[in-house]
């Protein structure tokens, strides 16, 4: 046993034993960040606009400040790119993370020298939380990967500027630098195809032992190194035995993940964001991600379906209950107030407090009073591709209308490692799950409003040839799951099988 897996261990438990100490005054925890956010808050122009020196307590504070999105909150951003001070927070930010959905345009979020450790801190403690738990520490001598973007920073308002994952890799620990891979230079790289053929080329000796990222380019990144060698991941990396994910459902994609690997080993899930850390799988023993209740961010939740109410109910940690679905507002120590973040979530348990992530607010389909979320589309996908003994490689879902009842329908773009048997029943299947999941839509169905749902086959590598056409392959993208008009489904027409 090497000295780093030797030190790993009891600096491990001494973290666990704090992560656990804090799911037990996560409440009072919560009470606290935000007493010390409006400390700081009232100072800045935000908060005198907001008369923050009048509030003292949750109640006081949500009449005093309203959920924004990034487009409300634009206004305050923009100052701050002009190089203002103590807008939303004191001083100026250390960093701007930019990040630019698929359906979104380019956004900057505001990184203080108090947010930073919780993006640092929170994927260490991911990864501690784990050696304490299974005693596996021996991945902590290997090499170590993450498929992120570019490291290279730029300077708007004088604030260095990028994406997130190109901030992080600026803090890793310098007794993790020897282990990380690839190389700065290829990190930098800016076209994904030929950054990833860098990345086998780096890689491909090397002896990795934890492989992170998003899991359809981590799957890319396996299937070029089966091209390149024709063995499973398990012959090609021997010590490989920690995968770590984020950024969209993993279900999805684990089957063909650990077919790829050659075998099932320990998976950790994330919920990294460019607003904040939020939520690490602490345990690979319980469902869910634990809330990560302790590092600067106040959290809210409003229930999902009062999220375009002019009045939503707003909700502490204190007041959430199990299987509810809730959109997460948060504030932080970089001077995010009541920000919609864009995600759906789901408390799986309030001792402790930990949850799943259920989809985005804008990422639905109720064309026809549905309101079918990504959470549904999912589990109705996985369900029947279990049954069929189908593998999934991507996936995307839109509302077909046409003119006349019982007409319209859901089409699906499914793009099949392994397509179906027999399809219609495949379909079937999919339709039965989504409506047993789904009380709206099958009574949609019933009623002969809705015709059963279509698929149409997505050529291999239609998907990333449609990323790629759009500009956004690689790094921190993904395809949305669902979407309520038709703009994703006409381009992707030109990658459908015939």
């Amino acid at each position: 046993m090497q000295i780093k897996s030797i030190l790993a261990k009891p600096f491990a438990n001494y973290v666990y034993k704090g992560v656990r100490k804090g799911m037990a005054t996560a409440v009072e925890d919560q009470e606290s960040i935000l007493k010390e956010l409006l400390k700081t808050g009232k100072t800045t122009e935000f908060g005198k606009e907001h008369q923050m020196q009048n509030v003292s307590v949750y109640e006081e504070y949500i009449q005093a400040v309203p959920v924004r999105d990034y487009e409300q909150f634009k206004p305050y951003i923009e100052k701050i790119k002009e190089g203002r001070h103590n807008i939303l927070w004191k001083g100026k930010p250390i960093y701007l993370a930019k990040t630019s959905g698929t359906t979104s345009g380019v956004k900057y979020i505001p990184i203080s020298k108090e947010s930073i450790s919780n993006h640092i801190n929170t994927a260490r403690n991911a990864l501690l939380c784990y050696i304490a738990e299974s005693g596996n520490s021996q991945f902590t001598n290997g090499k170590m990967i993450f498929l992120s973007g570019s490291p290279e920073l730029d300077r708007v308002g004088g604030i260095p500027t990028g994406r997130l994952s190109g901030i992080v890799n600026h803090h890793v620990p310098n007794y993790l630098r020897r282990n990380q891979l690839p190389s700065y230079e290829t990190n930098c790289i800016e076209d994904w195809e030929t950054k990833l053929d860098k990345i086998v080329a780096e890689t491909l000796h090397q002896d990795m032992t934890l492989i992170s990222g998003i899991p359809p380019w981590m799957q890319m990144y396996f299937d070029r190194l089966h091209q390149n060698t024709g063995k499973k991941i398990k012959d090609i990396f021997p010590n490989f035995s920690v995968l770590v994910h984020g950024g969209v459902n993993f279900e999805p994609y684990r089957n063909k993940l650990f077919e790829s690997i050659g075998q099932d080993i320990a998976a950790i899930e994330t919920f990294p964001a460019s607003e904040g850390f939020m939520a690490f799988q602490d345990s690979q023993k319980a469902e869910g991600l634990l809330l990560n209740t302790n590092s600067g961010i106040f959290f809210e939740f409003i229930p999902a379906g009062e999220i375009f109410s002019s009045t939503p109910t707003r909700l502490s940690l204190k007041d959430v209950k199990v299987g509810e679905n809730y959109a997460m507002i948060i504030n932080n120590n970089a001077g995010l107030w009541g920000y919609n973040i864009g995600d759906t979530v789901k408390f799986v348990s309030t001792n402790p407090y930990r949850l799943v992530v259920t989809g985005r607010i804008k990422h639905f389909i109720s064309a026809f009073g549905e309101h079918v979320i990504g959470e549904e589309v999912e589990y109705s996908l996985i369900k029947a591709a279990e049954e069929e003994g189908v593998h999934i490689t991507e996936f995307t879902v839109a509302p077909m209308i046409t003119q006349g009842e019982g007409k319209s329908y859901h089409e699906w773009f499914i793009e099949f490692e392994n397509k179906p048997p027999d399809m219609t029943r495949f379909a079937i299947k999919v339709d039965h799950h989504l409506r047993n999941k789904n009380i709206y839509y099958n009574d949609l169905i019933t009623g002969n409003i809705l015709l059963p749902l279509h698929i149409r086959t997505v050529k291999k590598n239609g998907f990333i040839d449609y990323m790629k056409s759009i500009g956004k392959l690689g790094g921190q993208n993904k395809v949305p799951r669902l979407s309520n008009d038709r703009k994703i489904a006409v381009a992707l027409e030109k990658y459908v099988e015939s």
